[in-house]
């Protein structure tokens, strides 16, 4: 059973009186606004070619724009995530059907859904900005929502058999042990890869905002897209001004939203250590707590903790409406999971049998080309990865072990994760060049910017939730450093890793398209792989030898899943899952 690492005790260095109100009131004020002018954003007239300011007055505005998109664009992925990650880890049927389609979600790279969806879109809504905002927030969609996906699946499938068996002896519906087990369970795994994902959605954030198709420039106002006129035109004060937005933005986030997040997560830990050298409640919630405007709402919460005193932690203290109930009945009938396969069958074939015969058209040269060039990608990848793995594995054991470091590390972390990382192209670029470094290496070194945090955030999230019991029992028992690595720690974080390992593959895949065709001093620079390929096919139109390119990345992502990274986690779920 959860239960609170320890109490929150009153402090006597409470803070002003009026500050808490002040605060609620700013967020309130903010979000009301931004609610006001992406509204009138979006209603606004479409302009395919719409002038970016570079004044630093006009920075704010679109930094605002791109925090709103970036929020929407969570929230969706939240909600994609708890309902699809649930499903496939509740249902082996269902996991059959679910995992290959997120395989092939995160195989697919931002510009491969960039041409379909903003020319549908545009095409649906001709005479409003509505339809190219849509494209964007649905493309940082899929910058975010693998990664949070796979990690509510993991965590999930994690649950010790103990846990279950207890909702079980507690007569608990499926509603009551998901709200008051599983989700306490994955709150930790959650809390971090989100943060993860929205370091996703910043990454592709100058790619998502500004773009071109057949020539055509498509730009929304936001900060990624002054952030790439700044740099297509070398405009060093516009540059520092939108990494200092950037950043403030990072860090607001980090201060408002994530710390406070990870300090709830902390109470739904397996063990009951405390958390020496910790602040139990983060600043900015001391400060809400004085506020007279969240008093009515914090007085409702403990009178529902009173009511289930006796009763298993809840995240949610209210029920399901009945018809929710009835849905959920339906959706487990027999003959409605037929008519689904079925549905699915005829979509299927309804869409991939244009696809076959648009693509028979290409020439074998072309499929060659492809071919080889999806190899020296898949070999960056795997390279990238192991670069990643090397400093990441023990950083991150070494951090999430001591609250005391991971309250200081973790904001910095979540500053240089969420920084994106094309940004930083032209100044690793210059440095490569003075180091006679080529793209064909540095294009790795790229990729490395953006997957590394993947892999860093999983392990993070597995060495938190790291048992203190099994450890002093390590320190009584005398078992030396290296073994304990080796017979604990290693094998605790194993499940957490590979999932870092698959979403971070992702990541590289994605990121090939930037890494493998950059624009540096006034030029472009590429180097053969298939990153490369799709950036030019989408850049000069050459729809053919886009939709070649995207079906070999899928299905070289997709065999390399099954074959490699299932059996991977299908070995670790078997062998280091830890019973209590």
């Amino acid at each position: 059973m959860y239960r609170p690492v320890g109490t929150h005790v009153k402090t006597s260095l409470s803070p002003t009186p009026g500050w808490g109100d002040l605060l609620a009131t700013a967020i309130l004020a903010l979000s009301i606004y931004s609610i006001v002018v992406t509204a009138k954003q979006w209603t606004a007239s479409f302009q395919p070619n719409l002038p970016i300011d570079l004044a630093l007055s006009a920075l704010p505005l679109y930094t605002l724009f791109s925090l709103t998109r970036a929020i929407i664009a969570y929230l969706l992925s939240l909600l994609f995530s708890l309902t699809v990650g649930y499903w496939a880890a509740k249902s082996p049927r269902a996991a059959k059907l679910l995992l290959p389609i997120l395989d092939i979600g995160q195989s697919i790279p931002v510009l491969g859904f960039l041409p379909g969806l903003v020319l549908g879109l545009v095409a649906l809504f001709p005479n409003q900005s509505f339809g190219l905002e849509l494209a964007c927030i649905l493309m940082i969609f899929t910058g975010q929502v693998w990664n949070l996906a796979f990690g509510y699946y993991a965590a999930l499938k994690a649950i010790p058999d103990s846990f279950l068996e207890l909702g079980a002896i507690a007569h608990l519906t499926p509603w009551q042990r998901w709200q008051r087990i599983e989700l306490p369970f994955a709150a930790t795994s959650l809390a971090w890869n989100s943060m993860m994902s929205m370091a996703g959605g910043w990454f592709f954030l100058t790619v998502c905002e500004s773009f071109t198709i057949e020539g055509n420039a498509f730009r929304v106002p936001g900060l990624g897209s002054y952030m790439a006129l700044a740099l297509e035109k070398g405009d060093k004060t516009a540059i520092l001004g939108g990494l200092c937005a950037m950043i403030s933005i990072i860090m607001g986030l980090d201060f408002l939203v994530w710390r406070p997040i990870l300090a709830w997560t902390r109470k739904f830990r397996l063990d009951e250590q405390s958390i020496e050298g910790v602040a139990s409640i983060p600043f900015v919630e001391l400060v809400l707590q004085d506020s007279r405007l969240l008093r009515f709402w914090n007085r409702r919460r403990k009178l529902q903790a009173r009511r289930h005193r006796n009763q298993l932690p809840s995240l949610f203290p209210f029920s399901l409406p009945p018809w929710i109930h009835t849905v959920a009945h339906i959706g487990r009938l027999p003959a409605f999971v037929w008519l689904l396969k079925l549905c699915l069958v005829g979509v299927c074939i309804y869409t991939i049998r244009p696809l076959v015969l648009y693509v028979w058209e290409v020439p074998q040269t072309t499929w060659e080309l492809v071919l080889s060039a999806s190899g020296i990608t898949l070999s960056r990848v795997l390279c990238a990865l192991l670069l990643a793995s090397l400093w990441t594995v023990p950083f991150g054991i070494w951090v999430g072990l001591s609250p005391r470091r991971t309250a200081l590390l973790q904001p910095l972390i979540q500053v240089m994760a969420s920084f994106p990382a094309p940004m930083l192209y032209p100044l690793v670029l210059f440095a490569l060049h003075h180091l006679h470094i080529g793209l064909s290496f540095g294009s790795v070194i790229l990729m490395l910017l953006g997957v590394q945090w993947y892999v860093l955030f999983n392990v993070l999230a597995g060495a938190t939730t790291i048992s203190g019991e099994l450890r002093d029992a390590c320190n009584l028992m005398h078992v030396s450093t290296t073994k304990t690595w080796k017979v604990l720690y290693l094998p605790s974080i194993l499940p957490s890793l590979i999932t870092g390992w698959i979403t971070a593959a992702g990541g590289a895949w994605n990121a090939s398209i930037i890494a493998e065709y950059v624009l540096y001093d006034g030029k472009i620079s590429k180097v053969l792989g298939i990153g490369s390929v799709i950036s030019e096919a989408t850049a000069t139109g050459d729809f053919h030898l886009l939709a070649v390119s995207l079906i070999m990345m899928v299905c070289m992502v997709l065999f390399f899943n099954k074959w490699v990274w299932r059996r991977l986690y299908a070995y670790t779920e078997r062998r280091f899952k830890i019973e209590r």
